[in-house]
Protein backbone atom coordinates (compact mmCIF):
# COMPACT_ATOMS: atom_id res chain seq x y z
CA UNK A 1 0.00 0.00 0.00
CA UNK A 2 3.60 2.54 0.82
CA UNK A 3 4.26 1.69 -2.20
CA UNK A 4 1.10 2.29 -4.39
CA UNK A 5 1.15 5.67 -2.63
CA UNK A 6 4.57 6.58 -3.33
CA UNK A 7 3.87 6.59 -6.81
CA UNK A 8 0.79 7.80 -6.83
CA UNK A 9 2.46 11.18 -5.07
CA UNK A 10 5.38 10.94 -7.04
CA UNK A 11 3.01 10.71 -10.14
CA UNK A 12 1.00 13.76 -8.97
CA UNK A 13 4.28 15.47 -8.87
CA UNK A 14 5.39 15.13 -12.19
CA UNK A 15 1.97 16.35 -13.41
CA UNK A 16 2.32 19.47 -11.01
CA UNK A 17 6.43 20.29 -11.79
CA UNK A 18 5.69 19.85 -15.99
CA UNK A 19 3.14 22.27 -16.06
CA UNK A 20 5.27 24.66 -13.92
CA UNK A 21 7.97 24.20 -16.14
CA UNK A 22 6.80 24.86 -19.05
CA UNK A 23 5.18 28.41 -18.04
CA UNK A 24 8.42 29.00 -16.10
CA UNK A 25 11.68 27.54 -16.72
CA UNK A 26 13.64 28.44 -19.92
CA UNK A 27 14.08 31.39 -22.43
CA UNK A 28 12.66 32.85 -25.80
CA UNK A 29 14.88 33.64 -28.15
CA UNK A 30 14.83 37.45 -28.71
CA UNK A 31 13.60 38.10 -32.24
CA UNK A 32 15.87 39.75 -34.98
CA UNK A 33 13.45 42.71 -35.37
CA UNK A 34 10.81 44.00 -32.92
CA UNK A 35 8.60 46.59 -33.73
CA UNK A 36 7.91 49.39 -30.98
CA UNK A 37 4.66 51.46 -31.03
CA UNK A 38 2.55 53.66 -28.28
CA UNK A 39 -0.65 53.84 -27.37
CA UNK A 40 -2.60 57.46 -26.85
CA UNK A 41 -5.49 58.49 -25.08
CA UNK A 42 -7.11 62.09 -26.17
CA UNK A 43 -8.81 61.85 -22.59
CA UNK A 44 -5.74 60.78 -20.71
CA UNK A 45 -3.66 63.72 -22.33
CA UNK A 46 -6.18 65.97 -21.19
CA UNK A 47 -6.18 64.66 -17.61
CA UNK A 48 -2.56 66.34 -17.46
CA UNK A 49 -4.17 69.37 -19.12
CA UNK A 50 -2.13 69.10 -22.27
CA UNK A 51 -2.74 70.15 -25.49
CA UNK A 52 -3.53 66.67 -26.74
CA UNK A 53 -3.40 67.54 -30.27
CA UNK A 54 0.14 69.35 -29.54
CA UNK A 55 0.72 66.03 -27.47
CA UNK A 56 0.18 63.95 -30.74
CA UNK A 57 1.47 65.57 -33.34
CA UNK A 58 5.06 65.84 -31.24
CA UNK A 59 4.38 61.95 -31.22
CA UNK A 60 5.50 61.68 -34.68
CA UNK A 61 7.62 65.22 -35.16
CA UNK A 62 10.38 64.36 -32.34
CA UNK A 63 9.57 60.41 -31.49
CA UNK A 64 9.33 59.77 -35.19
CA UNK A 65 6.51 57.07 -34.18
CA UNK A 66 5.54 54.86 -37.01
CA UNK A 67 2.89 52.29 -34.94
CA UNK A 68 0.13 53.93 -32.97
CA UNK A 69 -2.59 52.27 -30.96
CA UNK A 70 -5.45 55.05 -30.38
CA UNK A 71 -7.96 54.48 -27.94
CA UNK A 72 -11.27 56.12 -29.44
CA UNK A 73 -13.61 56.54 -26.59
CA UNK A 74 -17.42 56.43 -27.57
CA UNK A 75 -18.59 59.59 -24.98
CA UNK A 76 -16.30 61.28 -27.74
CA UNK A 77 -17.43 59.51 -31.03
CA UNK A 78 -21.43 60.44 -30.00
CA UNK A 79 -21.33 63.31 -27.25
CA UNK A 80 -25.16 63.19 -28.13
CA UNK A 81 -27.67 60.10 -29.12
CA UNK A 82 -27.19 59.72 -33.06
CA UNK A 83 -25.23 62.98 -33.23
CA UNK A 84 -21.56 62.25 -34.10
CA UNK A 85 -18.24 64.15 -33.61
CA UNK A 86 -15.41 62.81 -35.72
CA UNK A 87 -13.41 65.87 -35.84
CA UNK A 88 -11.02 64.39 -32.95
CA UNK A 89 -10.43 60.80 -34.52
CA UNK A 90 -10.19 62.71 -38.02
CA UNK A 91 -6.97 64.54 -37.01
CA UNK A 92 -5.64 61.50 -35.83
CA UNK A 93 -5.95 59.33 -38.67
CA UNK A 94 -4.75 62.83 -40.99
CA UNK A 95 -1.57 63.25 -38.75
CA UNK A 96 -0.90 59.40 -38.45
CA UNK A 97 -1.27 58.95 -42.78
CA UNK A 98 0.65 62.33 -42.75
CA UNK A 99 3.66 61.04 -40.92
CA UNK A 100 3.82 57.16 -43.39
CA UNK A 101 2.56 55.55 -39.83
CA UNK A 102 -0.25 53.39 -38.61
CA UNK A 103 -2.74 53.30 -36.36
CA UNK A 104 -4.71 50.06 -34.68
CA UNK A 105 -8.28 52.34 -33.60
CA UNK A 106 -9.71 50.64 -30.42
CA UNK A 107 -13.63 51.13 -30.88
CA UNK A 108 -16.67 50.09 -28.32
CA UNK A 109 -17.90 50.94 -25.22
CA UNK A 110 -14.70 49.63 -23.08
CA UNK A 111 -11.40 51.21 -24.89
CA UNK A 112 -8.99 51.39 -22.03
CA UNK A 113 -7.78 54.11 -19.89
CA UNK A 114 -9.79 54.43 -16.19
CA UNK A 115 -12.22 54.39 -15.82
CA UNK A 116 -11.89 51.49 -18.92
CA UNK A 117 -15.81 51.67 -20.22
CA UNK A 118 -16.07 55.59 -21.40
CA UNK A 119 -20.30 55.65 -22.14
CA UNK A 120 -21.58 58.85 -22.90
CA UNK A 121 -23.62 60.52 -19.81
CA UNK A 122 -26.88 59.93 -22.19
CA UNK A 123 -26.36 56.46 -22.38
CA UNK A 124 -25.35 55.56 -19.24
CA UNK A 125 -29.35 55.28 -17.49
CA UNK A 126 -30.27 53.14 -20.47
CA UNK A 127 -31.50 49.56 -20.21
CA UNK A 128 -28.45 47.02 -21.17
CA UNK A 129 -30.65 46.04 -24.41
CA UNK A 130 -30.65 49.61 -25.45
CA UNK A 131 -26.85 50.27 -24.96
CA UNK A 132 -26.20 47.42 -27.15
CA UNK A 133 -27.87 48.38 -29.98
CA UNK A 134 -25.93 51.55 -29.59
CA UNK A 135 -23.05 50.31 -29.51
CA UNK A 136 -23.53 48.49 -32.74
CA UNK A 137 -24.64 52.10 -34.60
CA UNK A 138 -20.89 53.54 -32.59
CA UNK A 139 -19.17 50.36 -34.21
CA UNK A 140 -21.32 50.37 -37.89
CA UNK A 141 -20.80 54.43 -38.23
CA UNK A 142 -16.82 54.42 -37.18
CA UNK A 143 -16.31 51.41 -39.25
CA UNK A 144 -17.83 52.48 -42.21
CA UNK A 145 -15.86 56.19 -41.80
CA UNK A 146 -12.84 54.69 -41.42
CA UNK A 147 -12.36 51.25 -43.04
CA UNK A 148 -11.26 52.76 -46.46
CA UNK A 149 -8.25 55.25 -44.43
CA UNK A 150 -4.63 54.20 -45.48
CA UNK A 151 -3.53 55.00 -41.99
CA UNK A 152 -5.72 52.04 -40.51
CA UNK A 153 -3.64 48.98 -39.87
CA UNK A 154 -6.80 46.80 -37.99
CA UNK A 155 -9.46 47.49 -35.28
CA UNK A 156 -9.41 46.38 -31.91
CA UNK A 157 -13.01 45.80 -30.76
CA UNK A 158 -13.41 46.40 -27.26
CA UNK A 159 -10.74 46.25 -24.94
CA UNK A 160 -9.49 43.30 -22.63
CA UNK A 161 -13.92 42.86 -22.93
CA UNK A 162 -13.81 39.08 -21.17
CA UNK A 163 -11.58 40.35 -18.31
CA UNK A 164 -13.84 41.62 -15.35
CA UNK A 165 -11.91 45.12 -14.46
CA UNK A 166 -12.92 48.85 -15.00
CA UNK A 167 -16.12 50.65 -14.04
CA UNK A 168 -18.39 48.83 -16.59
CA UNK A 169 -22.23 48.44 -16.46
CA UNK A 170 -22.13 44.79 -17.74
CA UNK A 171 -19.85 41.55 -19.19
CA UNK A 172 -21.31 39.94 -22.38
CA UNK A 173 -19.52 37.48 -24.34
CA UNK A 174 -22.68 36.93 -26.77
CA UNK A 175 -23.03 40.61 -27.23
CA UNK A 176 -18.86 40.74 -27.65
CA UNK A 177 -19.26 38.48 -30.57
CA UNK A 178 -21.97 39.90 -32.23
CA UNK A 179 -19.55 43.31 -32.19
CA UNK A 180 -16.39 41.29 -33.98
CA UNK A 181 -18.97 39.78 -36.24
CA UNK A 182 -20.24 42.80 -37.20
CA UNK A 183 -16.77 44.48 -37.90
CA UNK A 184 -15.82 41.98 -39.59
CA UNK A 185 -18.73 42.12 -42.02
CA UNK A 186 -18.58 46.21 -42.40
CA UNK A 187 -14.64 45.70 -43.10
CA UNK A 188 -13.17 42.42 -43.87
CA UNK A 189 -9.68 43.66 -45.66
CA UNK A 190 -8.91 45.01 -41.84
CA UNK A 191 -7.63 42.19 -39.06
CA UNK A 192 -9.38 42.34 -36.01
CA UNK A 193 -7.17 42.56 -32.28
CA UNK A 194 -8.56 40.97 -29.23
CA UNK A 195 -7.43 41.32 -25.80
CA UNK A 196 -6.61 39.88 -22.77
CA UNK A 197 -5.04 40.16 -19.86
CA UNK A 198 -1.27 39.15 -19.64
CA UNK A 199 -0.97 37.45 -16.60
CA UNK A 200 -4.31 35.96 -16.02
CA UNK A 201 -5.31 34.34 -19.13
CA UNK A 202 -4.13 31.69 -21.42
CA UNK A 203 -5.76 33.73 -24.39
CA UNK A 204 -7.28 31.00 -26.04
CA UNK A 205 -10.68 32.70 -26.12
CA UNK A 206 -9.22 35.57 -27.48
CA UNK A 207 -7.26 33.90 -30.44
CA UNK A 208 -10.80 31.95 -31.07
CA UNK A 209 -12.27 35.29 -31.29
CA UNK A 210 -9.98 37.73 -33.27
CA UNK A 211 -7.41 37.33 -36.12
CA UNK A 212 -4.43 39.03 -33.82
CA UNK A 213 -4.17 38.61 -29.82
CA UNK A 214 -3.34 41.65 -28.13
CA UNK A 215 -1.79 41.15 -24.32
CA UNK A 216 -0.80 43.49 -21.23
CA UNK A 217 2.32 43.50 -19.82
CA UNK A 218 3.38 45.36 -16.01
CA UNK A 219 5.89 44.48 -13.78
CA UNK A 220 5.55 47.28 -10.93
CA UNK A 221 2.30 48.36 -10.00
CA UNK A 222 0.70 49.58 -6.99
CA UNK A 223 -0.62 45.90 -5.74
CA UNK A 224 -4.48 47.13 -3.62
CA UNK A 225 -5.26 43.49 -1.86
CA UNK A 226 -1.38 43.70 -0.60
CA UNK A 227 -1.47 47.54 -0.05
CA UNK A 228 1.35 47.89 -1.52
CA UNK A 229 3.46 47.96 -4.59
CA UNK A 230 4.74 44.98 -6.02
CA UNK A 231 6.69 43.19 -8.90
CA UNK A 232 5.38 40.83 -10.40
CA UNK A 233 7.03 37.22 -9.68
CA UNK A 234 6.92 36.09 -13.36
CA UNK A 235 9.47 35.02 -16.03
CA UNK A 236 9.62 36.57 -19.53
CA UNK A 237 8.99 33.05 -21.05
CA UNK A 238 6.01 33.04 -19.16
CA UNK A 239 4.33 35.28 -22.44
CA UNK A 240 6.64 33.37 -24.80
CA UNK A 241 5.38 30.27 -23.82
CA UNK A 242 1.51 31.11 -24.05
CA UNK A 243 1.88 33.08 -27.41
CA UNK A 244 3.96 29.66 -28.75
CA UNK A 245 0.82 27.48 -27.86
CA UNK A 246 -1.73 30.46 -29.63
CA UNK A 247 0.02 29.86 -32.33
CA UNK A 248 0.42 26.19 -32.35
CA UNK A 249 -3.24 25.83 -31.58
CA UNK A 250 -4.82 28.72 -33.35
CA UNK A 251 -2.26 29.42 -35.59
CA UNK A 252 -2.83 33.23 -34.47
CA UNK A 253 0.24 36.24 -34.32
CA UNK A 254 0.52 37.52 -30.65
CA UNK A 255 1.72 40.85 -30.11
CA UNK A 256 1.61 43.38 -26.90
CA UNK A 257 -0.83 46.43 -27.10
CA UNK A 258 -0.07 47.66 -23.44
CA UNK A 259 3.49 47.62 -22.11
CA UNK A 260 4.46 49.74 -19.26
CA UNK A 261 6.06 52.75 -19.46
CA UNK A 262 4.34 54.61 -16.98
CA UNK A 263 3.93 54.15 -13.23
CA UNK A 264 1.22 52.64 -11.61
CA UNK A 265 -0.29 53.95 -8.14
CA UNK A 266 -3.05 54.42 -5.84
CA UNK A 267 -4.59 57.00 -7.79
CA UNK A 268 -5.34 58.22 -11.38
CA UNK A 269 -1.24 58.94 -12.88
CA UNK A 270 -2.21 62.50 -13.38
CA UNK A 271 -2.59 62.80 -9.47
CA UNK A 272 -0.22 61.17 -8.86
CA UNK A 273 2.68 63.20 -6.62
CA UNK A 274 6.62 63.08 -8.51
CA UNK A 275 7.40 61.10 -5.23
CA UNK A 276 5.12 57.92 -6.11
CA UNK A 277 5.49 58.33 -9.66
CA UNK A 278 9.22 57.61 -9.69
CA UNK A 279 8.63 54.20 -6.86
CA UNK A 280 7.25 52.37 -10.28
CA UNK A 281 8.68 54.18 -13.45
CA UNK A 282 12.36 55.80 -14.47
CA UNK A 283 14.22 55.60 -16.88
CA UNK A 284 15.93 52.68 -15.91
CA UNK A 285 12.64 51.01 -14.67
CA UNK A 286 11.63 51.91 -18.22
CA UNK A 287 15.01 50.73 -19.46
CA UNK A 288 14.63 47.17 -17.61
CA UNK A 289 11.49 46.76 -18.67
CA UNK A 290 12.11 46.62 -22.48
CA UNK A 291 14.98 44.28 -21.58
CA UNK A 292 11.97 42.19 -20.38
CA UNK A 293 9.79 42.92 -22.90
CA UNK A 294 12.36 41.90 -25.77
CA UNK A 295 13.13 38.35 -23.57
CA UNK A 296 9.93 37.12 -23.70
CA UNK A 297 10.26 36.17 -27.49
CA UNK A 298 6.99 38.83 -28.87
CA UNK A 299 8.14 41.44 -31.72
CA UNK A 300 5.42 43.61 -31.55
CA UNK A 301 4.86 46.48 -28.09
CA UNK A 302 2.96 49.03 -28.50
CA UNK A 303 4.13 51.43 -25.29
CA UNK A 304 1.61 52.46 -22.46
CA UNK A 305 2.85 56.01 -21.15
CA UNK A 306 3.08 58.44 -23.95
CA UNK A 307 0.63 61.26 -22.54
CA UNK A 308 2.72 61.39 -19.26
CA UNK A 309 6.31 61.57 -21.26
CA UNK A 310 4.69 64.81 -23.00
CA UNK A 311 3.96 65.84 -19.56
CA UNK A 312 7.06 65.69 -17.89
CA UNK A 313 8.93 67.45 -21.01
CA UNK A 314 6.40 69.75 -20.94
CA UNK A 315 7.73 70.55 -17.59
CA UNK A 316 11.12 70.23 -18.42
CA UNK A 317 11.54 66.82 -17.27
CA UNK A 318 12.97 65.20 -20.79
CA UNK A 319 14.58 61.82 -19.31
CA UNK A 320 11.20 59.63 -19.91
CA UNK A 321 10.72 60.93 -23.23
CA UNK A 322 14.19 60.51 -24.68
CA UNK A 323 14.41 57.28 -23.22
CA UNK A 324 11.63 56.53 -25.62
CA UNK A 325 12.99 58.33 -28.31
CA UNK A 326 16.23 55.96 -28.14
CA UNK A 327 14.05 52.93 -28.55
CA UNK A 328 11.22 53.80 -30.89
CA UNK A 329 14.19 55.46 -33.33
CA UNK A 330 15.05 51.42 -33.76
CA UNK A 331 11.61 50.42 -35.22
CA UNK A 332 11.54 49.94 -39.13
CA UNK A 333 15.31 50.49 -39.46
Amino acid sequence: MKTILKKIGITLGILLVLPFSFFFVGRAPIPAKITWGVNFSKEHAEGFGLDWRAAYAGLFEDLKVKHVKILAAWKNLEPKADSFFFDDLDFQLSETEKNKADAIVVIGMKTGRWPECHLPEWAKSMDKTVQQEQILKLLSTTVERYKNSKALLAWQVENEAMFVFGDCPWYDEAFFKREIALVKQLDPVHPVVITDSGEGSLWWKAAQLGDIVGTTLYRKLWFEPLNRYVTYPIPAIFYGRKAWLVDILFGKKVINGELQAEPWGQTLLYFLSREEQVKTMTPEQFRSVIDYAERTGLDTFYLWGAEWWYDLKMKGESEMWNAAKVLLELTDK
